[in-house]
């Protein structure tokens, strides 16, 4: 989508400084990923910060997908 618009960036897209404040850099299993902590049991996958396209097809870091803390082998935070 093309967007035509005389307004600037910052109102059309404007800048949510809550949401990046949840947001931390993780280790998991040797993959680094952008995730946010949904509850107290959980993260969900926003990114991954990996260059290796396998990691991209792994099912259980796809972006949406959500790590619980009780799974921590491999989970380190940056």
């Amino acid at each position: 989508m093309i967007l035509y618009t005389m307004m600037p960036n910052e109102l059309v897209f404007p800048y949510d400084s809550e949401s990046v404040s949840k947001q931390q850099m993780v280790n998991f299993q040797g993959i680094p990923l952008l995730v946010e902590a949904t509850d107290q049991q959980n993260f969900q996958v926003i990114r991954i910060l990996s260059s290796d396209p396998q990691h991209f097809m792994d099912e259980k870091i796809c972006p949406g997908a959500k790590i619980s803390f009780t799974n921590l082998e491999g989970l380190t935070v940056m």
